[in-house]
């Protein structure tokens, strides 16, 4: 398989997942938002990519969210890559959900962390 099919292959099976696959820059900025991610949030990709993860992070949480990213982006060191972290969330139409995740840091060829992948699970329901 070429790189170009294999790419094509991989962006098919995480639009394809049940589960909310979020892919963020450094700073925070949205690139990836799945079907998954659609269906659990109610928002669209057309409208959270490009823009931060505040739509979906209840206000309180806000500061400590951003708190915890700045030192995951300067050490590259993450728990939630072992962990499974349950919190609250939010919908679009201002409903609170659950979700457990975990995150993985993206890196590149040298090591530098490109971004963190969120894989997120409504657990609202259980």
């Amino acid at each position: 398989m070429d790189r170009r099919a294999f790419e094509e292959l991989a962006a098919r099976i995480v639009e394809s997942a049940a589960d909310a696959v979020l892919f963020s820059d450094r700073e925070g900025k949205i690139l990836i938002w799945n079907a998954g991610a659609e269906r659990i949030f109610g928002f669209t990709a057309e409208e959270m990519l490009g823009k931060s993860m505040d739509a979906i992070i209840p206000e309180r949480l806000r500061a400590r969210h951003w708190e915890g990213w700045d030192r995951v982006m300067q050490t590259g060191v993450t728990r939630y890559a072992t962990e499974v972290l349950a919190v609250p969330a939010l919908r679009k139409d201002g409903s609170t959900i659950s979700i457990e995740f975990t995150i993985q840091l993206l890196r590149d060829a040298a090591g530098g962390i490109v971004g963190p992948v969120a894989i997120m699970r409504d657990v609202s329901e259980r």
